[in-house]
């Protein structure tokens, strides 16, 4: 799969949530005025045909400016076996629609870890970084989320459609992070 220049390496550990190391190199950042955003906190919920379940997500800093990087640690929690090798994509979209989609999507733990391993019960931890051009002019951004089966090029359909914010195309609306100029 061909990744941009915009995000930076996947990381995910499960059961234990142990971190693993990146070997890649984030780009330089740029410094934001002021203090660091508080991160934002995000508790979902959106089942993913009774398979897996988005438990939440942690989005660090919680404002961005173009040339930053968004860390991104999303908790799915396993509901039942899942047969397939999955992916799990994510793309970032300016909320006012003016800017062409990023996309995000990767392996569970740098392909280390296919959704087919998972065991239930478990939860899994993804952590992902996404890199916001330098002189993106965006005032805010949709991160939206779900998995994928790259063989047949079919999403993992939603369970639970009036408990959580989505697109009607499977997409669930993570959250939205601003964007300092």
């Amino acid at each position: 799969m061909k990744r941009t220049a915009w995000f930076g390496s996947v990381l995910l550990a499960a059961a234990c949530i142990v971190p693993a190391p990146s070997s890649e190199k984030a780009p330089e950042r740029q410094k934001a005025a002021g203090p660091p955003a508080q991160p934002i906190e995000v508790r979902n919920g959106a089942n993913f045909e009774d398979k897996v379940e988005l438990v939440g997500a942690t989005l660090a800093p919680g404002r961005v400016a173009p040339g930053e990087a968004l860390r991104v640690t999303a908790f799915f929690r396993v509901l039942a076996a899942v047969p397939e090798d999955y992916m799990i994509f994510v793309h970032v979209e300016d909320v006012d629609g003016r800017v062409d989609r990023l996309n995000a999507d990767h392996a569970p733990v740098q392909g280390s870890y296919p959704t087919s391993k998972w065991k239930v019960g478990e939860t899994v931890k993804d952590e992902f970084t996404i890199y916001v051009p330098p002189g993106m002019p965006v005032r805010g951004l949709n991160l939206l989320i779900g998995f994928w089966d790259p063989k047949t090029d079919a999403r993992m359909k939603l369970k639970n459609v009036d408990a959580v914010r989505h697109d009607n195309n499977n997409r669930i609306l993570l959250a939205q992070v601003p964007v300092a100029q």
